[in-house]
């Protein structure tokens, strides 16, 4: 199992004056965590795609071309690029230079997003929102598989013969879809024989396991065999010294983002109470001390049937930045080693 880290390039304030830190800052900051999570060991960091004002991360092949120019082994991925408000000559372009200056370290995970303003500020009708998706991952593969694409669909005009350059490192660029609970989601994946990255943010995690058979059974229907139907999951995520530690300085930060969120989308807003219970051992959170993460880790690979990969969403727009990078340092020195070394126990 691949052991990752994903963000959200939100802004971040500091917790003991208030002030918000200056954008130069922020993304500068993002950068020395990945590199951080390279040195320490981490597979993979992706970068999300927001058009808000309170996210730094619009142009995300941006964000991971700079850390690709100080990172060795790490791979970069998007989490997730917005496909059906993008057009995907362009996306392909970006992740295939992307890919050559990491010396082929670049991956895609696309999806529909789960803000819609993209989709005004592009100029396309926000009903057209599983259309646009369709149709645009449709191009993107065929441009993958294909250097001169013949193409034609509703939402962008047609190739005819193109030719779409540069072409990555890799002989074919990995295309993970995203998803959150849409079980069509699940079955376009599986029939297309995508990896699947799943996005679990709340809940229990046995809740999804129908939804990851489904995609399973529909990958199989397909043609595609067991060991081509990838599955990862995001979920958030943080190590602390101990597991008190690492909950005290996650929540200040996620009771602020997620009061906002739930302002804006009708949610009640988070209590401790309900952030401890999701830290538990069968709740959505991966956040506690190395052995703790490292446990819930193994449970959430034995609920859902195996996974590929596992990334940490460690978004807090309170969280002191070395605070972060010594969580990030034993999520890849202290709670990785552990993971693979309990997969192995269990394997032999």
């Amino acid at each position: 199992m691949q052991i990752g880290i994903d963000s959200f390039a939100a802004v971040v304030s500091d917790p003991r004056t208030g002030q918000t830190l200056a954008a130069t800052d922020r993304l500068n900051n993002l950068i020395e965590e990945i590199e951080t999570a390279d040195r320490a060991g981490i597979d993979v960091f992706g970068i999300g795609e927001h058009h808000r004002p309170e996210y730094l991360d619009s142009a995300p092949a941006l964000i991971l071309a700079a850390a690709a120019a100080r990172t060795q082994r790490i791979r970069l991925t998007s989490a997730v690029t917005v496909l059906s408000a993008s057009d995907p000559v362009r996306v392909f372009q970006q992740f295939a230079t992307l890919d050559l200056l990491s010396r082929g370290r670049a991956e895609l995970v696309v999806g529909r997003g789960s803000f819609v303003e993209a989709y005004p500020l592009f100029g396309l009708a926000l009903e057209d929102y599983d259309a646009l998706f369709a149709e645009k991952l449709d191009l993107l593969l065929r441009i993958r598989d294909e250097t001169h694409v013949h193409w034609s669909g509703q939402h962008r005009p047609a190739l005819t013969g193109q030719g779409i350059y540069p072409r990555p490192v890799q002989d074919q660029l990995p295309i993970w879809l995203g998803a959150g609970g849409t079980p069509a989601s699940f079955v376009r994946a599986g029939t297309l024989g995508l990896p699947l990255m799943v996005a679990i943010i709340g809940g229990d995690f046995r809740q999804f396991r129908p939804l990851i058979e489904l995609y399973r059974r529909a990958g199989q229907q397909a043609g595609f065999a067991p060991e081509q139907l990838q599955v990862g999951v995001h979920a958030f995520g943080f190590v602390g010294e101990t597991t008190g530690e690492a909950r005290d300085a996650f929540w200040p930060g996620h009771q602020r983002l997620f009061a906002a969120l739930g302002q804006e989308r009708g949610w009640r807003p988070p209590t401790r109470e309900s952030f401890d219970a999701a830290c538990g051992p069968t709740g959505a959170y991966l956040i506690g001390d190395a052995q703790t993460v490292a446990q819930k880790v193994a449970y959430v690979n034995r609920v859902l049937g195996g996974l590929s990969r596992l990334t940490f969403q460690m978004t807090n727009v309170l969280l002191p930045h070395q605070d972060m990078l010594r969580g990030i340092e034993r999520l890849g020195t202290q709670v990785a080693p552990l993971v693979r070394e309990g997969l192995t126990s269990a394997e032999s």
